[in-house]
């Protein structure tokens, strides 16, 4: 690689592996001796509690590339989980955090508020869908983001009741964890879980929970909050709908477009706030900065986080001002939220999408990525279904494509098959069947089409025959 400076740093990111040559490089078994030591630490130190899909310790990452201790270098097709997708060590984002660790690290924006706290609001505010006056608080989570505009839109409504979808994920925090679906593991033995949080079925038309097909469904399952309302709970108590516009942890489903401008129909008519989960789906995931944006809708209250920041810890609460000034004067905030380096990555990280237009990025490898797997479905038996917008993309396997009886083994043998061979993939979905992409934005087309070549013959590895020769057996 040559070093550049200056203008072409955003350019560089992008270019930098540029050719042909593969950038998968490993010289050791996976996980390598070092990965191996560092393991027996971590089990003698560290509670068995924390997963980690792939047993390799990093470390240095750059771009879509990730290095492990034992200089083995991966494809990131997993991004920290949704949270880099300026890539690892984004140029604008490194020389950020080291002007601004030379000048403040730390003050407490409820003790002495900082610069970057109030500039990056205002960039939130400018850039969130709805053309009306916005204000935005910042936090150090996406589950922290959850909790406070729960919290807002029941201060606001003068309700109790959250609605909140099946196979959704909103966190780990007690009220987040309520809402998140799926039981294990993130909520068996964790409870009594937060009171007033009802949940009703998502529109995941591969597995329509009313048995009905999409699009002669008319979108059901969107209308069916009405009937909600007369069954479960009474409208006049529900302060606000909460929903991911594609469902993250839930296996990357990806909604009807009607189905969300239904609900927010529903929603007005009740006088209930909307409030979108954009921590994964946000900064130019699925093809535009936010989610909500090709679904036509204006949320009355939207979090952001995960890659918010370039992978410091940081998220955002943004809604109508009416709304977010509800709470009293205290009422909201925290000791770390709106850190002044975080600030500093966030905003160096908005200046990357200005300049690389990482939106338009996002389509290009959705784009490689739909010409890539069009064949998989004929192809691969295993293969129900492949969705997503954007580069936000999950391929759900299943064992039999008339019971759609998930394959969830199989699902665990082609992560660990695609991580023997230099690619990091994560799976997701409740029923565990789906590997899910959430590769750094900045990954160039030949990274992308060498990823999805390793995830191809990973899924051969696991289930070699293909349907054509099933049916010729």
């Amino acid at each position: 690689m040559t070093e550049q400076d200056g203008d072409d740093r955003c350019t560089y990111i992008l270019i930098s592996w540029g050719n042909n040559v593969s950038s998968i490089r490993l010289h050791t078994a996976i996980p390598g001796p070092e990965s191996q030591r560092w393991m027996q630490r971590r089990n003698a130190a560290i509670p068995r509690g924390p997963y980690h899909s792939v047993p390799i310790f990093i470390a240095s990452g750059e771009g879509a590339l990730l290095t492990d201790v034992d200089g083995n270098t991966f494809l990131d097709f997993a991004g920290g989980l949704g949270c880099l997708n300026v890539g690892h060590c984004a140029p604008a984002v490194v020389e950020a955090l080291r002007d601004q660790a030379g000048q403040s690290t730390h003050s407490c924006f409820h003790v002495t508020p900082n610069v970057g706290y109030v500039q990056l609001a205002e960039a939130l505010n400018a850039r969130t869908p709805g053309k009306f006056a916005k204000r935005t608080l910042l936090v150090n989570s996406g589950a922290e983001a959850v909790e406070n505009a729960v919290k807002i839109a029941r201060a606001f409504t003068k309700r109790q009741a959250i609605i909140c979808f099946e196979d959704a994920f909103h966190g780990r925090t007690l009220l987040a964890m309520s809402l998140t679906s799926k039981t294990h593991p993130y909520k068996i033995g964790f409870g009594p879980f937060a009171p007033e949080v009802y949940r009703i079925p998502y529109a995941y038309c591969y597995r329509c929970s009313y048995s009905k097909t999409y699009p002669s469904c008319g979108v059901y399952c969107a209308h069916e909050l009405e009937h909600v309302f007369k069954r479960v709970v009474e409208a006049d108590n529900v302060a606000a709908v909460i929903a991911e516009p594609v469902l993250g942890e839930g296996g990357f489903v990806a909604p009807p477009r009607e189905f969300f401008q239904v609900l927010q129909s529903v929603c007005r008519r009740h006088g209930i706030l909307f409030i979108a989960d954009e921590v994964q789906t946000g900064y130019g995931r699925t093809g535009t900065l936010f989610a909500c944006e090709q679904f036509g809708i204006e949320p009355d209250l939207l979090t952001a986080g995960k890659s918010i920041a370039g992978g410091l810890p940081l998220a955002s609460v943004t809604g109508r001002a009416e709304i977010m000034d509800t709470p009293v004067v205290g009422g909201l905030g925290g000791t770390f939220g709106g850190n002044p380096l975080a600030c500093a990555a966030a905003l160096a990280v908005l200046e990357t999408y200005d300049q690389v237009d990482l939106s338009a990025r996002s389509l290009r490898i959705g784009t490689i990525f739909e010409e890539t797997t069009s064949d998989w479905s004929r192809r691969f038996s295993i293969v129900g279904d492949i969705r997503g917008l954007g580069a936000m993309r999950g391929i759900e396997f299943v064992t039999d494509r008339q019971t759609r009886a998930p394959a969830k083994q199989q699902t665990e043998a082609i992560a660990h098959a695609c991580y023997e061979r230099g690619l990091i993939v994560l799976t997701a979905g409740t029923l565990g069947n789906v590997i899910r992409l959430l590769v750094p934005l900045v990954a160039t087309d030949e990274q992308i089409r060498e990823g999805l070549s390793v995830l191809e013959a990973a899924i051969s590895s696991v289930v070699p025959e293909t349907v054509e020769k099933a049916a010729i057996g």
